[in-house]
């Protein structure tokens, strides 16, 4: 097993008699469906219905104070933050910014040979293993505890890579991308049947329509890999950005239909003037419109 603790985390707590009903008000996971141990991926939106931030939360357990910790981006926490506190109005809550106490320790390939108080598997993707919020200078004490060899961060970059699960900032942008284009309804994490929350109703039109026409496809490189944002071409016709990429792997934000366009024509993409293609073509041709969860 392996682990890495992950300095682009932060972490931000939710306290308080109305936490669970405030956030579930908000964000497009299931609150109430949270418990200790239990983790779960969603996001706030704007009003648009465009991510503002996306996270995974959890509850904390009653003996380490209760409440809830969200692990989010670290560049995003006090905007998160100042967001939560902004629709506070009166209800009974405490908003922390905790990114200078906890970070956020990944451990992947195996299973933990212990159980942390503040340990949950990943909702994601069950590959990507597990979470545990520490103080970074615990994090050997705690990889040794779980069974898991200390690693770099890349290594864990590497892996989520592999697995096609996108990155804020990276292989989309905050506040310019809907939860459809990022695979959030294939990562579970978003709720459809549960009450309204900031921006539900243009998720809700995408999933019943079937409109989201942009999604985050895995690709293969073939030899060196394109900067990130470097725009995907089918021919010389834009279809998509390259995101992140590591060890001949990629994730790329394209234009699904123009991509299997390009696929029906036999033209091959490019990006930067390097060659990619798509690790599982089939995958724009899937309809858009999912069943409701």
């Amino acid at each position: 097993m392996k682990s890495a603790f992950l300095p682009d985390r932060g972490v931000v707590k939710v306290a308080g008699e109305d936490a669970r009903n405030f956030l579930n008000g908000l964000v497009t996971t299931d609150v109430d469906r949270l418990k200790p141990g239990l983790g779960r991926f969603g996001a706030l939106l704007t009003p648009q219905g465009k991510i503002t931030v996306d996270f995974l939360i959890t509850e904390v357990p009653p003996g380490h104070g209760g409440g809830f910790l969200i692990d989010c981006p670290k560049v995003l926490a006090d905007t998160l933050a100042t967001k939560l506190k902004f629709y506070k109005l009166r209800a009974k809550v405490v908003v922390e910014n905790l990114s200078g106490e906890l970070g956020v320790l990944a451990a992947w390939d195996g299973k933990l040979a212990a159980q942390p108080d503040l340990a949950f598997a990943d909702p994601r993707n069950e590959e990507l293993g597990y979470r545990i919020l520490i103080p970074e200078d615990l994090k050997q004490k705690l990889s040794d505890l779980i069974g898991a060899e200390l690693v770099d961060a890349a290594a864990y970059e590497a892996h989520r890579i592999a697995l096609g699960v996108p990155r804020g900032g990276l292989d989309f942008m905050y506040s310019d991308a809907f939860p459809h284009e990022t695979n959030m309804d294939r990562l579970a994490g978003v709720d459809f049947d549960k009450g309204c929350y900031v921006g539900q109703e243009v998720v809700s039109r995408m999933q019943h329509r079937g409109t989201a026409r942009t999604r985050s496809v895995k690709v293969l490189l073939e030899g060196a890999a394109p900067e990130a944002g470097a725009t995907i071409l089918a021919g010389d016709k834009p279809v998509g950005t390259i995101g992140s990429t590591a060890d001949g792997k990629g994730i790329a934000l394209v234009r699904i239909d123009r991509v299997a366009d390009a696929l029906d024509a036999g033209q091959p993409l490019t990006a930067g003037g390097l060659a990619l293609r798509l690790a599982e073509p089939d995958v724009v041709r899937i309809p858009t419109k999912q069943p409701i969860a």
